[in-house]
């Protein structure tokens, strides 16, 4: 997970935070708002996990809203273990760099945005399509939405990239991170 930032047509800044699972290429979630704290992070992450099951792992920044003790004990107390990039070693989190490239390229620099409902709603459409329509060149051309599907949960073990020193959890667990 990472952040992108933009502003508004009145030069009001707002943030996305991007979700991805690394495996499937998928988008999970990209909330926007005037500031998005750690509180939010933990309530975004709570909602993917009742939708995905527990992930082995996140891979993140070491940004204050993703380190605080907040977001490490609750992510702790699930059993999920933390991936934190080196600062400045962007190239540790490529798929959200890659990802964050292209929603700067094909839709924060293509909008013009009145207001944070405005570009909420435009970037859960543009989230959709990047998910449902747009192939994917590492996943043989398939669109992220496919290529999971495809996949089911018999892959469910061996997603991620990374291992896990997190105990494992009585529950179905997934890796997904980015």
């Amino acid at each position: 997970m990472d952040f992108i930032h933009d502003r508004l047509i009145d030069g009001r800044q707002f943030k996305c935070l991007a979700i991805l699972d690394e495996y499937t290429r998928e988008n999970l979630a990209l909330p926007i708002g005037r500031s998005i704290k750690s509180d939010d992070v933990l309530s975004e992450l709570s909602r993917l996990m009742g939708l995905r099951g527990f992930p082995n792992f996140i891979r993140s920044d070491n940004g204050p809203e993703f380190v605080s003790i907040n977001v490490r004990n609750w992510l702790g107390d699930l059993g999920v273990g933390t991936l934190f990039i080196e600062p400045g070693a962007p190239w540790q989190n490529g798929y959200v760099e890659s990802f964050n490239s292209r929603f700067r390229d094909e839709f924060l620099n293509v909008e013009i945005f009145y207001s944070i409902k405005e570009a909420r709603i435009l970037a859960e459409k543009w989230r959709i399509a990047y998910n449902e329509i747009r192939p994917h060149s590492a996943l043989n051309y398939m669109t992220p939405a496919r290529f999971a599907a495809s996949r089911g949960a018999a892959d469910s073990a061996s997603l991620g990239s990374a291992p896990s020193t997190a105990p494992r959890q009585e529950v179905e667990r997934k890796q997904w991170a980015a």
